[in-house]
């Protein structure tokens, strides 16, 4: 009997011992999967809590456990309001990352941990000028449709879909109809994720404009003169066709993830990507590539302090979008693939701005014509545009042309974000659709349907 006990208890300290062992390990040196997923946690729940005002609690169980991988559901994350801080980390602890609040800069994940440095980049940020009494898009004010048709297709859940937080109507220039989800208002700052990258690519139209950039601009980074990236012009990258290397898949720890939560220079890790196919000839959808777009138009502006406030003065501001925040990376590169936060109202009024063109109150922002040729399909795809927007609606990029056999009239063009962020824009319509949400792909929503029902409910 003493043996068995002698046994049990030898075999018991073994367990310890390797239990031990294992979290010596995640502590020292942890896998990259739980920095990613710590990372993600900690700089989620920041722009959450810092931009949107929402309870860290919630959007950890919400918008970070609830629809993303496994392990997610260990981490924990811990908010310093004090100092702009929210860490994360498996069970707390293991593994642990941090973001950080910036003035007018919102959060930016902090992977090398030097969180001094990532506060030091930061904006002043202005009072919002938004004339609350004013009627959509001078203000805020919306005179509701009072179509009972109308209303009852943006009360059907099936319709407005899984998730669903917001939804803003724009017929002839005015908003006619909007819902919120439970918890949001028209009032709360939203994630747009890859919808982002068309409003980045609207910025590079205003350096354009300023004649700072040109679309057969080449050697576009010092280290690509010296062999075929030298080829790539500023076209190709706008197109996503410029044949750099770049995995785009969110499973796992691939290049985007990488990039996003593991890299404190996002636009030199995409930069130092080699070509992996022809260039100008293979369509690649890369959020690497919106990031170098960001490094280039803000070189192109020149002063670092004055790019920084360059969305702002150059877009945001003179379309009246005042809660926008475009995020920028540890080392203050606009993140233009995915951190764009702004409320409802004002992702109707950017999606109403590509409507007219690229005038607002009649003034040119963008180069006359910049939108028809963003629309243009790229020559390396059937299904997206030369300007970092979608010529198809979400889930039909490969089936071209669904989107019209469902109904749907032939200008219509997208703007697209992870977990189902929309703005439909069709201009014979004189129509924008924003829809806003966490409705992950698994559950298949296609907003298209939607948009087809108001385009009849409002003739």
């Amino acid at each position: 009997m003493r043996i068995v006990v002698k046994i049990v208890r030898w075999l018991l300290g073994l367990i310890v011992l390797a239990v031990a062992a294992l979290f010596a390990w995640l502590y020292i040196a942890p896998p990259e999967l739980i920095r990613v997923g710590s990372g993600y946690s900690a700089k989620i729940v920041c722009s959450n809590v810092f931009i949107a005002g929402r309870d860290a609690n919630e959007v950890l169980a919400v918008d970070v456990q609830a629809p993303g991988h496994p392990l997610l559901r260990l981490m924990r994350v811990s908010v310093d309001k004090n100092r702009g801080t929210v860490s994360a980390g498996l069970f707390g602890f293991l593994g642990k990352s941090v973001a950080v609040a910036r003035d007018g800069l919102g959060c930016a994940s902090v992977p090398d941990g030097d969180v001094g440095k990532a506060r030091r980049t930061a904006i002043q940020a202005e009072p919002s000028a938004a004339t609350m009494g004013d009627l959509w898009p001078e203000g805020e004010r919306v005179e509701a449709s009072q179509d009972p048709v109308v209303a009852k297709l943006l009360d059907d859940a099936a319709l407005t879909g899984t998730g669903m937080r917001a939804v803003v109507v724009v017929k002839n220039g005015r908003v006619v109809a909007e819902r919120y989800g439970a918890g949001f208002s028209a009032k709360t700052p939203l994630l747009g994720w890859s919808m982002t990258k068309t409003v980045n690519a609207a910025i590079v139209g205003t350096l354009v404009k300023d004649g700072k950039m040109a679309f057969d601009d080449k050697n576009l980074f010092a280290p690509w003169k010296a062999d075929g990236r030298a080829a790539i012009s500023l076209a190709e990258m706008m197109a996503m066709s410029s044949g750099l290397e770049f995995n785009e898949d969110y499973g796992d720890v691939a290049d985007v993830t990488r990039m996003l939560y593991l890299e404190p220079d996002m636009a030199g890790f995409a930069e130092s990507k080699p070509l992996a196919a022809e260039v100008g000839k293979v369509f690649s959808y890369s959020s690497g590539t919106a990031v170098m777009l960001s490094r280039l138009w803000q070189d192109a502006v020149g002063d670092k302090a004055k790019a920084l406030t360059w969305p702002r003065t150059a877009l945001f501001e003179p379309l009246g979008m005042h809660s926008a925040v475009l995020e920028t990376d540890e080392q203050g590169t606009f993140v233009g693939s995915s951190y764009l936060y702004a409320t409802a109202h004002d992702w109707a009024r950017f999606g109403q701005f590509l409507l007219q063109g690229g005038v607002w109150n009649g003034n040119q922002i963008l180069p006359t014509g910049f939108i028809d040729w963003m629309r243009e399909p790229a020559s390396a795809s059937k299904v997206y545009g030369k300007g970092q927007l979608w010529i198809e609606a979400p889930g039909d990029e490969e089936n071209p042309g669904a989107g019209v056999a469902a109904g749907l009239p032939k200008d219509t063009y997208w703007m697209e974000g992870h977990d189902g962020q929309t703005v439909a824009i069709i201009p014979s319509e004189q129509l924008v659709v924003v829809r806003l949400g966490l409705t992950p792909a698994k559950f298949g929503y296609r907003p298209q349907t939607m948009v087809g029902a108001l385009i009849k409910a409002l003739h």
